[in-house]
């Protein structure tokens, strides 16, 4: 017996080895996808100032920008802290489902389809969990990727391909307002990838908080439920 619980704890200690140089290699990635999206945006600035100073700087020509990522908007301040109450104000549907497993894929392309819930909640995924932040739309992370983070206790707030950008900078709003003391604690904001059948969801592990429609509700069950399950996961991974 003993035997066996030092092979069990063996091969933890490996798995978690692995998944924190995989969680390196992606972070240097996010960060040189910054670097290049700085200098990007360095460049196209310099191109508008070209641009004014060839037309004389005159102001009757009409001005415009590309929106890139979310903005900040407005939301209501917290109302109801209760959870049971929240969501029954927001209209919106929680629910708790069983664990689907927690199998890890061979490599970081591979792909599954065979989840039970919409936005996936658990079940087998890729070796590498999605990292914390904001992604900007269309450059979601995988769901496979997505499972493992919340696995790692992570909350995912989702909203829905087509969503307005009023809706999407709301989130971003509520994203960063703090949790356990810290701004977009465990979280993860990006455009859901599995044609949910929700304007906006929040996911933990096993759990969804699902809303057809925005409204000034939604907030206050978001917050409860991010308070309820953040940190919840089965592996909690700081």
């Amino acid at each position: 017996m003993s035997s066996r619980q030092e092979e069990k704890e063996r091969r933890r200690l490996e798995r978690q080895q692995r998944e924190q140089a995989e969680a390196g290699k992606a972070a240097n990635r996010r960060r040189l996808q910054l670097v290049a999206g700085g200098v990007l945006a360095i460049a196209a600035a310099a191109a508008v100032i070209a641009a004014v100073a060839s037309s004389g700087g005159g102001g009757s020509g009409s001005d415009s920008q590309a929106s890139s990522g979310y903005g900040s908007a407005a939301i209501p301040a917290k109302k109801i802290s209760d959870f049971d109450a929240a969501v029954k104000a927001s209209g919106c549907t929680f629910k708790a489902y069983s664990s689907e497993g927690r199998t890890h894929l061979t490599s970081e392309t591979a792909n599954f389809d065979g989840y039970k819930t919409n936005p996936p909640t658990s079940g087998t995924h890729r070796p590498t969990p999605a990292q914390d932040g904001v992604y900007a739309a269309g450059n979601s992370p995988a769901k496979e990727n997505a499972v493992h983070a919340l696995e790692h206790g992570r909350i995912e707030l989702e909203y829905k391909q087509g969503a307005p950008k009023q809706v999407q900078d709301q989130l971003n709003t509520l994203f960063n307002e703090k949790l356990k003391g810290v701004e977009g604690y465990h979280q993860l904001l990006f455009q859901n990838q599995t044609n949910m059948p929700f304007e906006v969801a929040a996911v933990a592990w096993t759990h969804i908080l699902g809303c057809k429609t925005m409204n000034p509700q939604v907030f206050d069950a978001m917050r409860a439920f991010r308070d309820r399950f953040v940190n919840k996961g089965p592996e909690i991974i700081p």
